[in-house]
C-alpha cells in the first residue's frame, strides 16, 4: 500500500476517532464570533486573496489548509487588522467582530489586537524576561490595570498547560524553556488580556511531536471558552483539533480563493470538490 493510502487511513482513523470525542454541542454551527465578508487583500498592485466569505462559530476551532503561497496567512493577519501594518497593503470587504466592522473609522486597532490575539509560527517571548513577566507584558503594554497578577499568571498557565512544569521557577529567564514550552507560554500571555478569539499562524511547525501534542491539547481545552482560528500545513492535526476546515487554493500568477469549507468531517471525508479531495489526500501541495 502506497505511502498516500497509508496516511488516508490514518486521517480516516483519526476523523472517527475524532466524531466519538467532539463536544456534541459543536454539532449545529450557533452564534457567529467573526466573519469575513467579500475580502480581497492586496500587496501594492498585487493582488493576493479574492473574495473571501467566511464564518466562524463562537467557541469553535476553524483550520485554514493549503499550499504555501495561496493566502491563509495573509487571511489570517486580516483577522486582527496586522495586515494593515505592512507598507502597501489594502483591503477590501468586512471583517465583523461580535457584528461590528473591525475596519471602521471609529475603531481602535489596539482594541482589536486585545479581543482578537495572535501566535505566530515561530515562538517570540522576551527572553531576558521572567516566565512571569512574560505572562503579565501584554497586561502592561496594553495599559490594562489589573491587581490578581498572581492568579492571572496562575490561571493564563494553566489554561495554556504549562503551569505544572514552570509553577516553581516563575522567575526564570523565558529564553531557558524548552521551543514547545516557549509557544506555550507565548499562549498564556495572549490569554492574560482575555481575548475572545485567538488567531494561530502554523503555531506548531517549527516544533518537536511532543511538544505539537501538547500545543494541540491545550487548544483543545481553550475552545471550550474561546474562538480559534489556525493555519496548518498538517492534515492530521486539522483533523484533531478543529470543528470546521477551509481549503484555501491560488492558480498561477492568481490571487487564493476559498474552494471549499465545511464541518472538518465532511471537508475530509466527503468533499464536495475533487481538488479538495486531491489535497487533503496528499496528491498536491
Amino acid at each position: 500500500m502506497d505511502s498516500v493510502q497509508t496516511a488516508t487511513q490514518e486521517m480516516m482513523k483519526s476523523m472517527s476517532e475524532l466524531e466519538v470525542e467532539v463536544d456534541k454541542s459543536k454539532a449545529h454551527v450557533g452564534a457567529i464570533e467573526m466573519e469575513a465578508k467579500n475580502v480581497s487583500v492586496w500587496f501594492g498592485k498585487r493582488k493576493v486573496l479574492e473574495d473571501v466569505n467566511m464564518a466562524f462559530p463562537k467557541n469553535s476551532v476553524t483550520a485554514l489548509i493549503g499550499p504555501s503561497g495561496c493566502g491563509k496567512s495573509t487571511f489570517i493577519r486580516t483577522l486582527n487588522r496586522l495586515h494593515e501594518l505592512i507598507p502597501g497593503a489594502a483591503l477590501a470587504g468586512e471583517v465583523l467582530y461580535e457584528g461590528n466592522d473591525i475596519y471602521a473609522q471609529n475603531v481602535d486597532p489596539v482594541h482589536i489586537r486585545l479581543s482578537i490575539g495572535m501566535v505566530f509560527q515561530k515562538p517570540n517571548p522576551f527572553p531576558s524576561m521572567t516566565i512571569r513577566g512574560n505572562v503579565l507584558s501584554g497586561l502592561k503594554l496594553s495599559g490594562m490595570k489589573r491587581s490578581d497578577h498572581d492568579d492571572i499568571v496562575e490561571q493564563t498557565l494553566t489554561s495554556a498547560g504549562l503551569w505544572k512544569e514552570v509553577k516553581d521557577r516563575l522567575n526564570a529567564h523565558a529564553g531557558e524553556l524548552s521551543g514547545g514550552q516557549q509557544q506555550r507560554l507565548v499562549i498564556a500571555r495572549a490569554l492574560a488580556v482575555n481575548p475572545h478569539v485567538l488567531l494561530m499562524d502554523e503555531p506548531c511547525s517549527a516544533l518537536d511531536p511532543a511538544s505539537t501534542l501538547k500545543i494541540e491539547e491545550t487548544i483543545r481545552q481553550l475552545s471550550k471558552d474561546i474562538t480559534i482560528i489556525i493555519v496548518t500545513h498538517n492534515m492530521q492535526q486539522a483533523v484533531r483539533v478543529s470543528d470546521y476546515t477551509a481549503f484555501f487554493l491560488a492558480e498561477e500568477n492568481k490571487p487564493g480563493y476559498v474552494v471549499e469549507q465545511g464541518a472538518t468531517t465532511e471537508i475530509f471525508g466527503n468533499p464536495q470538490d475533487e481538488r479538495t479531495l486531491d489535497y487533503v489526500n496528499g496528491r498536491f501541495g
